[in-house]
């Protein structure tokens, strides 16, 4: 009996790893095909038809938004990566859903732009930064160790202005404005929930794998990889654009 709860304990361990890992994989084979905070064509043209209060849709499209943004996933699965106690994730979430709603509202209200190539860029870098911090480069590299609460804040800003950017260009009508950004924004944190649902599901079976550490250097590395390829491919798209 024993010996079969372990066999099952282990077997769920290495779906766990599968599934992260090929998680992974997807998002190395779409990050060159799409871009970053990218809105669908046929979203685009909801936003530009409606006018007045849409509190439903727009929470809707919220979270479809955080649910398909494999740069809020990424950077979402390297604030979590080591986080243990759900007291440390609520802090980070919370530190990050901060900083992502605070300029993609006022952004957007306030009409602030930034070039869509700079920003996702930006954004790129955030994953690679996050994924060194969790490989521990920064302490062996450099000595020292970053304020990963204020790393979090500041790349939460910069993950909200690339989204207000995108919303920018769809120019959402001024009669109900208000409100349903703050519903796009709830949306946007429901989804949040779900992925990181999701998230921790996953990361709880698979840190019961006795190679978990070796496997999540692996892991790490493979996010430093596609944040490099998603900076990159922002860089080469602006001076494309120039």
């Amino acid at each position: 009996m024993t010996s079969g709860y372990w066999g099952l304990r282990a077997l769920a361990s290495r779906r766990a790893v599968a599934l992260t890992l090929a998680v992974l994989a997807l998002y190395a084979s779409s990050v060159a095909q799409v871009l970053a905070h990218n809105v669908t064509e046929g979203d685009a043209g909801y936003i530009q038809e409606i006018w007045g209060v849409h509190i439903t849709s727009f929470i809707y499209l919220g979270a479809k938004h955080m649910v398909t943004g494999y740069d809020h996933i990424l950077f979402l699965l390297g604030v979590v990566f080591f986080l243990y106690r759900m007291k440390d994730v609520a802090i980070y979430v919370s530190i990050f859903a901060i900083g992502h709603s605070v300029t993609m509202l006022a952004g957007v209200w306030f009409g602030w732009g930034i070039n869509a190539y700079i920003i996702d860029a930006i954004i790129g870098l955030s994953v690679v930064y996050k994924a060194l911090d969790n490989l521990g480069v920064y302490q062996r590299w450099f000595g020292f160790q970053p304020n990963t609460k204020a790393a979090t804040l500041i790349f939460g800003l910069f993950h909200g202005t690339g989204l207000a950017t995108k919303i920018l260009e769809y120019e959402i009508a001024e009669d109900g404005l208000l409100a349903n950004l703050l519903a796009f924004n709830v949306g946007v944190e429901v989804g949040q929930l779900l992925a990181l649902f999701v998230i921790l599901i996953v990361m709880g079976y698979w840190r019961r794998s006795p190679k978990f550490m070796t496997q999540a250097t692996y892991a790490n590395i493979i996010m430093v990889l596609l944040g490099v390829l998603l900076t990159y491919q922002q860089i080469a798209g602006f001076i494309a654009s120039t």
